[in-house]
């Protein structure tokens, strides 16, 4: 056996399915099932169970799994060692961002660390924050710049970069709220039902932030309107569509808009970075540029 076809195996083990362990480790289906199929023959065993639509692992694939984890980590940290030795810094980063992400001192560290490897290949990848701390759990992102409600990942390592509370943003002259409402200094949780919300989607820390202060409240709280960028969530809350819900530091980019702090909501909005407690050489350099921005 060798580590190509380790690698094959675990894909297939945390995708469970051929096709996207194809994808994530970029060579066709029938090349990984072939791999599989001859790291069966040597083991003596079936690692999955094919007969449906999902690639399951038999026992004998469950206890191969940690193992060839273990080998492939092993694996890498030889060669971290010998680059840690030269001095080497190599390879490839696949780094995650928010969607929608406007935080200029992240894209200064990603500047930066440009500069100074630029033979290094970096792979920027957007999605939601549910999306980016499921990529880095799994291996295929090096690190994400994530939304999270509460508190960091369990058994990921991190870096926060904000934590603040959400604030309601609705017109100077709302007609929608008027005076009863727009002229409090803060805005209570509970009369968030009474108006149309607009945030931002499923899957983001200020959204989570909603959906968890809803379920622990009992408020019966329901998004009207969704958008992925605060901009447009402003932009909606602008021409007077609803209430926009957003974090601190976001609204304070709308100065034309009236903040409102919500309370009630005792769970924070983090920004944080995320990564896998071990890193390569490369995940730590540009760790490096990160910290001395934030």
């Amino acid at each position: 056996m060798d580590l190509r076809q380790l690698e094959y195996f675990v894909a297939v083990a945390e995708t469970a399915n051929f096709t996207r362990a194809a994808e994530r480790v970029h060579i066709t289906q029938s090349g990984v099932s072939a791999q599989i199929k001859a790291l069966e023959h040597e083991l003596g065993a079936q690692l999955f169970d094919r007969s449906g639509r999902v690639a399951r692992l038999t026992d004998a694939g469950e206890a191969a799994l940690r193992h060839a984890r273990a080998a492939l980590d092993a694996a890498a940290d030889l060669r971290d060692a010998i680059d840690d030795v030269y001095g080497l810094v190599r390879g490839r980063l696949r780094i995650g961002m928010v969607i929608g992400c406007e935080v200029a001192p992240f894209f200064d560290a990603f500047a930066a660390f440009h500069r100074e490897h630029p033979d290094i290949d970096v792979e920027l990848v957007e999605a939601n924050s549910g999306e980016l701390v499921a990529g880095v759990r799994s291996g295929d992102l090096d690190l994400a710049l994530a939304g999270l409600a509460g508190e960091p990942p369990e058994h990921l390592a991190s870096h926060v970069i904000v934590s603040e509370r959400l604030v309601a943003l609705v017109p100077p002259d709302s007609a929608l709220l008027g005076q009863e409402i727009a002229g409090r200094a803060r805005l209570p949780v509970t009369a968030l039902p009474s108006y149309p919300i607009i945030s931002l989607p499923v899957g983001t820390g200020i959204r989570d932030v909603l959906d968890q202060a809803r379920a622990a409240l009992g408020v019966d709280l329901s998004v009207a309107l969704a958008a992925t960028s605060p901009d447009t969530v402003a932009g909606l809350a602008r021409r007077g569509l609803g209430v926009a819900v957003l974090s601190e530091s976001m609204a304070a980019a709308y100065p034309d808009l009236t903040a409102i702090p919500i309370d009630g909501i005792e769970i924070p909005a983090l920004l944080a970075l995320v990564w896998q407690d071990r890193s390569s050489p490369a995940l730590a350099a540009f760790l490096r540029h990160c910290r001395a921005v934030f």
